[in-house]
């Protein structure tokens, strides 16, 4: 029995995950979220617009399966990242800020709102915060801090970006909103960074130094995407072309942006390469298989089952649906058009969306460990 106990120790020392580590290597205290539905955990839920998700089947997956108004089965991004820098469980919305008291407000909370972008014209269009109202609130919260703490907090705090992909998908390809002002993609893209320069200086200017901008995603792979593309079963691809060629500027920007502001740290984040892995080589992601010790030498195996990561050799298959979402099945389905009454899938984890434009938890977990292994060493 000592010898199986050893093996079973053993096993959970080499694949315990690495979240104590994170946050033991970092001085960060709050995170501050901004953007659109990737990071929204129901900043949406009391507004008159189609984006909301306090609904099922949302949250089917989250802890007591509640549909808060994130847009996944689960947990998102931020979710996951402040959960592994030790900081709380899970990042809540700004708009239940009547219901948090200082000190939760003080470690960190999303101002993201489902529908906005960089561009005003987007988030009016869905009836959603602006990024700069976004930015408003997070400066009334820093003044319901209070000094001298709210100077400290800003500082030293992570500020995540995940905007954009409205801007580019909906508002100049689907709608063509912009494209009378702006003739080419080029001039649309450089209008979209003068904005979040503009943005993210505004932040600098409140004491904010630490930030993670998200690129855009492969846009021509999102199901809603693929189905406008008259049922493509493939990604569409001057969609994926004009996301890399936002993504070359981004990278530009926001590294001039670094060498003009002393101080910052400004990390771009590559969220199109692995998501476009995914959809490629997706069998290496999403399920895990579990695996009990081995007996040894006749001993009395220790009824445990740990949970180990998917490994190709060891799984089935990862995930086994890529280009539709979970909930419709092939349905273009988003916040409100996403309901119970809808097909369904039967497991969440094996699908990369969860509807026709937002992933899984398990997408969003496997970008979160990405983050924190990759971007937050470089924040001390």
């Amino acid at each position: 029995m000592a010898r199986a106990f050893l093996l079973l120790a053993a096993l959970l020392i080499s694949f315990s995950s690495p979240p104590s580590a994170a946050s033991a290597n970092h001085d960060i205290p709050a995170v501050f979220a901004f953007g659109d539905s990737t990071l929204d955990p129901g900043n949406n839920n009391g507004m008159a617009t189609l984006a909301r998700a306090n609904h099922a089947p949302y949250g089917c997956d989250f802890p007591g399966g509640a549909a808060t108004g994130r847009f996944s089965n689960g947990k998102l991004i931020t979710d996951y990242i402040v959960e592994s820098l030790g900081i709380k469980a899970l990042l809540p919305a700004h708009r239940d800020a009547a219901g948090l008291g200082v000190a939760e407000l003080s470690t960190g909370v999303s101002f993201a709102s489902g529908g906005s972008g960089i561009d005003d014209l987007t988030a009016h269009t869905a009836m959603v915060s602006t990024f700069a109202s976004q930015i408003s609130d997070f400066h009334g919260l820093l003044g319901r801090i209070g000094a001298p703490k709210a100077s400290e907090i800003a500082s030293r705090s992570l500020y995540v970006f995940s905007t954009g992909t409205n801007d580019v998908a909906t508002t100049y390809f689907i709608l063509r909103a912009r494209v009378k002002a702006f003739p080419t993609f080029e001039l649309y893209t450089a209008f979209l960074m003068d904005k979040l320069q503009d943005y993210i200086k505004t932040l600098y200017s409140m004491g904010a130094r630490k930030f993670i901008v998200a690129g855009l995603p492969p846009l021509g792979c999102l199901p809603v995407n693929k189905g406008l593309n008259m049922g493509s079963k493939g990604c569409v691809a001057d969609l994926n072309v004009a996301a890399e060629r936002y993504n070359v500027s981004l990278r530009q920007t926001l590294a001039k942006l670094q060498a003009a502001s002393p101080g910052a740290t400004v990390a771009y984040v590559d969220v199109y390469t692995p998501l476009m892995d995914m959809v490629t080589q997706p069998q290496k992601y999403g399920r895990t298989k579990p695996i009990a010790p081995a007996r040894t030498n006749g001993e009395a195996s220790i009824d445990v089952l740990i949970s180990l990561p998917c490994r190709v050799s060891a799984c089935a298959a990862g995930f086994t649906e890529t280009g539709q979402g979970c909930c419709g099945n092939g349905l273009p389905s988003m916040g409100i058009l996403c309901t119970s009454l809808l097909p369904q899938c039967r497991s969440p984890s094996q699908y990369m969306f969860f509807d026709s434009v937002h992933p899984t938890q398990a997408v969003y977990k496997a970008l979160a460990d990405q983050i924190v292994k990759s971007h937050i060493p470089k924040f001390k």
